[in-house]
């Protein structure tokens, strides 16, 4: 229960590289993944811990293990938090920038295919905001965090 099976220092290394790759992969596949889950989003994330588990403990099944594993992923994501917040040049790395969407009634049909994001979900998040068409938004804008923040146009 309380025995390694690799040595410590290697249990934490592997939490790094697995919570980096897995940092960049996320990133890299847009903001809507991490902001709006989708149910095929939410079913990837929950087979990608299953399928990193075994490279981030090779194999070791201890408490000990399990716990420095979490202990680095923890102390990680603080660190990444606290470098997001004070660099910019970080936090544009790790979190990308907002996208504008929509600008004074005006839709960016690129934009939208850059981020993914369907017609189907723009309008739903319209209508959120209570507008019906892009014609009566005065911005629209893909936040780093995954939602789409709309402004109606006044009158």
């Amino acid at each position: 229960m309380f025995d390694l099976a690799v040595p410590l220092w290697e249990l934490v290394l592997r939490a790094i590289a697995v919570y980096g790759f897995l940092l960049l992969m996320l990133r890299l596949t847009g903001k809507r993944q991490v902001g709006q889950l989708a149910p095929f989003d939410f079913v990837l994330l929950l087979i990608l811990s299953n399928a990193v588990q075994n490279s981030m403990n090779a194999g070791d099944n201890s408490l000990v293990g399990g716990l420095v594993s979490a202990a680095t992923l923890v102390a990680l994501n603080y660190l990444t938090g606290l470098a997001t917040f004070r660099s910019r040049r970080i936090e544009k790395l790790v979190d990308g920038e907002p996208e504008l969407l929509i600008h004074e009634g005006r839709l960016f049909p690129k934009a939208l295919a850059r981020a993914q994001i369907s017609e189907h979900e723009l309008y739903a998040a319209l209508r959120q905001n209570g507008c019906t068409t892009p014609e009566t938004v005065a911005l629209a804008m893909l936040e780093t965090n995954g939602v789409i923040s709309v402004v109606p146009r006044r009158g």
